[in-house]
């Protein structure tokens, strides 16, 4: 895997999606769990982590994985707000993930030096995302508002623009979603259960992660 920086040292939002063909979706409850959860998805292969604002401690454990897991790449999701963008890149994330979209999230990622996969459900988003620059996006929640019948629809009128569909995501319907020609890597929770995370378990998500390193997407046309 190769991950090639832009010109100004960031990496953009295509290298991250390509990184691997999948980037988990972490919600963390602990952060003595975080650095050894980061290390056992890096030993799989997964270097691209989000770690969801969706807990007290979420800022922390991005904190902790930036500082002791350099080899991995922690970036945040649920970034709703200005606010949440400035407060996880002082916390160390590299990369943004947001459920949705608007122009002052993606101003204030920019602002903070956050590379964005903004989340999209409608043509109208992806269209407001697009006149802001933005051609990689997350697709979301994406088997609940369509999947991949959707997701080949778009490829007419959106054939300039990558996804990674998240929201119902899972080994068995992930390579359905990756065989399509605008999709780069998917998002799923299921590389870190809940209950893995509680009991320690980071040889079966290592084991997660080896499986989700596996599953083969479509070649990037040029």
């Amino acid at each position: 895997m190769d991950m090639n920086m832009d010109v100004s040292g960031k990496l953009t939002p295509l290298q991250i999606m390509q990184d691997a063909p999948v980037i988990p979706v972490i919600v963390l409850n602990d952060v003595a769990h975080a650095v050894p959860m980061a290390r056992a998805l890096v030993a799989g292969g997964i270097r691209m982590l989000e770690v969801t604002l969706r807990t007290p401690q979420a800022l922390a454990c991005i904190e902790a994985i930036a500082r002791d897991v350099p080899e991995a790449v922690v970036g945040a999701g649920t970034i709703r707000t200005a606010a949440d963008a400035q407060a996880c890149a002082m916390a160390g994330a590299r990369f943004a993930v947001s459920p949705g979209y608007t122009h002052a999230v993606g101003q204030a990622c920019r602002d903070a030096g956050l590379p964005l996969l903004p989340g999209v459900a409608t043509g109208s988003e992806v269209m407001m995302a697009q006149e802001d620059g933005l051609t990689e996006l997350k697709f979301f929640p994406a088997m609940q508002i369509g999947g991949a019948a959707l997701l080949k629809a778009w490829n007419g009128p959106f054939g300039d623009v990558r996804f990674c569909p998240t929201g119902g995501v899972t080994v068995a319907n992930a390579p359905d979603l990756l065989a399509l020609p605008n999709v780069v890597c998917v998002g799923g929770s299921w590389l870190t259960p809940a209950d893995a995370l509680v009991r320690g378990g980071w040889a079966q998500i290592t084991a997660l992660a080896h499986q989700a390193c596996r599953l083969l997407r479509q070649p990037m046309s040029a």
